[in-house]
């Protein structure tokens, strides 16, 4: 009798302990399924070598691509192939980088006429966004409130025109750029029209920039369309005393939070595109693919998240 009660007690207890293990991984998988973070990967390591960038980035498992201006030369009358050659790697135009917005008058048209041509190529490649940066920054001369203001009008007046075509217009803080620091960031979200144009935060960018990226997700979360998942080196080992100094490196190679940023991101229930973006090799012998590969397996085996 004693015997049989031990064993069903043995039987209770184990049949309770897969349950508990059962409803853990339930769990965890229900957090990274309610973030709602789709991983996508830009063509930029690549150096325009675009169609190989989508072969090697298909194989490795990545969803969404984002592809730059100068696909749309070669492919701007036949955007069919491009669109098939995506489809035919399983891959989703998470975002195209459109290039500089001018705020000089002269140029104010013909700055809007590219974005907008931009938007419609966008959108005959099942795309839904365009990524808006400038090079107005010169000598490093810090912008005025009004010059940000300025440029915040001419990207909403882009903004309204693409979202007729159904394109997002997403602004990308960048370094040496209007924008780079926290401070001009605000000034810029602020004077966006969110109905028009949205927040492309750039992880490393901003972190080089002064900020805290983890801080800037939960802040701009009602404007947050998409981030670039990125890391930056700062200080570099043959510039020590130099902090403006840094180079990109593979996620978790250097000094931005990344763990930090996924968690406030599942703390706003963010759901849309984080882009992991490596603007070159950062190590002479590695390729491409290498570090593509690199920073999936930080994403999936650091940081337990799904491509």
């Amino acid at each position: 009798m004693q015997e049989t009660v031990n064993r069903r007690q043995f039987l209770t207890s184990a049949g309770l302990s897969a349950l508990a293990l059962t409803a853990g991984a339930d769990l965890l998988a229900g957090t990274l399924k309610k973030s709602g973070l789709k991983i996508g990967y830009s063509s930029i390591t690549w150096e325009n070598k675009d169609e190989q960038a989508i072969k090697d980035l298909a194989s490795l498992g990545y969803k969404g691509i984002q592809l730059r201006a100068n696909t749309f030369s070669p492919y701007k009358a036949k955007p069919s192939e491009l669109k098939a050659l995506l489809e035919q790697n399983g891959l989703t135009l998470a975002m195209f980088s459109s290039g500089n917005v001018e705020v000089d008058p002269a140029k104010r048209q013909s700055t809007i006429d590219v974005h907008v041509a931009h938007a419609s190529f966008v959108k005959a490649l099942g795309g839904s966004a365009i990524q808006l940066t400038n090079s107005l920054r010169k000598n490093n001369q810090a912008p005025t409130t009004e010059e940000l203001k300025k440029l915040a009008e001419v990207m909403n007046e882009i903004g309204r025109q693409t979202a007729d075509l159904g394109i997002q217009a997403t602004y990308h803080n960048h370094m040496n750029q209007w924008g780079e620091t926290p401070e001009e960031v605000d000034v810029l979200v602020q004077a966006m029209n969110p109905k028009h144009v949205r927040l492309l935060l750039d992880i490393a960018h901003y972190k080089q920039g002064g900020g805290d990226p983890a801080k800037a997700v939960r802040q701009y979360k009602d404007i947050l369309y998409a981030l670039h998942l990125k890391d930056t080196k700062s200080p570099l080992p043959e510039k020590p005393n130099d902090p403006k100094a840094y180079k990109f490196v593979e996620l978790g190679q250097g000094n931005v939070d990344v763990p930090a940023v996924f968690a406030a991101l599942r703390d706003i229930k963010f759901n849309g595109w984080g882009v992991v973006e490596l603007d070159r090799v950062p190590d002479p012998g590695k390729t491409a693919l290498q570090c593509a590969q690199i920073n999936k397996d930080y994403i999936t085996k650091t940081l337990n998240t799904a491509l």
